[in-house]
């Protein structure tokens, strides 16, 4: 599954990968939740655009989203079927632009988590899935969910789900659900290719959403590799000094994050 990612790069470095014209501005990220807004980019009448959606889509024809679970994620293999996903697969594809995203490993009682992130170090363009709810007094809420599917063989250590990308020559395919249908869409859903996701352990700080800051993805020592007497990944990170978030500069558009 994917349930916390990081979106790092400047915003106008997101801006020329994706293509969209609005020019928002936002500070990194490092422990983006879900039910917390995140940047979506689709297409609406022929033009790339920037929003901001709730993560955990909310179908339509819910009645009640007190009583209805947050859809964080959509399997692949069930979104041409899924009421769910279903509408929103012929008629509202999109992706979320991330710098990687967290996974955790159990290990008996005790999880791991885990820095995935691309090996050229260039953005993710993750699939997903976006929803329009509205409300019984005409409240509108935009919701997305994120796309996963069955692991290679090689990211299964960490994993058996992970989020779907979409290269950057299938992007326009993915996002046209004007000519393009969900059919065929369907067919750019799979894991990414071996080799193209770096990984390695980092701090369990990141378990807590609260903690927002460039130290949660550098790497730890992984305490199933060390000796019994080597100091611990918790003792170790201690003498590190801290490091503090940067965040971009203003520039009077203010912050959407």
């Amino acid at each position: 599954m994917c349930g916390r990612f990081v979106i790092i790069s400047p915003p106008e470095a997101i801006r020329l990968v994706f293509g969209y014209q609005e020019q928002p501005n936002f500070p990194p990220r490092y422990n983006v939740a879900p039910t917390q807004p995140i940047p979506v980019v689709l297409v609406d009448h022929g033009i790339r655009q920037f929003q901001l959606m709730r993560w955990g889509l909310m179908p339509s024809w819910v009645k009640d989203p007190r009583q209805f679970a947050l859809l964080i994620n959509a399997r692949a293999e069930t979104v041409l079927d899924k009421p769910a996903f279903r509408s929103a697969m012929r008629r509202r594809r999109c992706v979320v632009p991330a710098d990687g995203y967290y996974e955790w490993q159990r290990r008996g009682a005790r999880k791991q988590p885990y820095f995935i992130h691309p090996s050229d170090g260039a953005p993710l363009a993750l699939a997903a899935l976006a929803e329009t709810w509205v409300g019984p007094h005409g409240e509108e809420v935009d919701t997305v969910a994120i796309i996963t599917a069955a692991a290679s063989a090689a990211m299964a250590v960490l994993h058996d789900r992970v989020p779907v990308t979409i290269a950057p020559g299938d992007l326009d395919r993915w996002l046209d659900c004007a000519t393009v249908s969900a059919e065929e869409a369907a067919e750019l859903l799979h894991a990414p290719p071996d080799g193209t996701l770096l990984w390695h352990p980092v701090s369990t700080e990141v378990n807590n959403v609260g903690n927002d800051h460039a130290g949660l993805i550098e790497p730890v020592d992984d305490p199933a590799e060390l000796p019994q007497d080597a100091p611990s990944a918790k003792q170790l990170s201690a003498t590190r000094p801290a490091r503090r978030r940067k965040r971009a500069a203003p520039d009077g558009q203010g912050s959407l994050f």
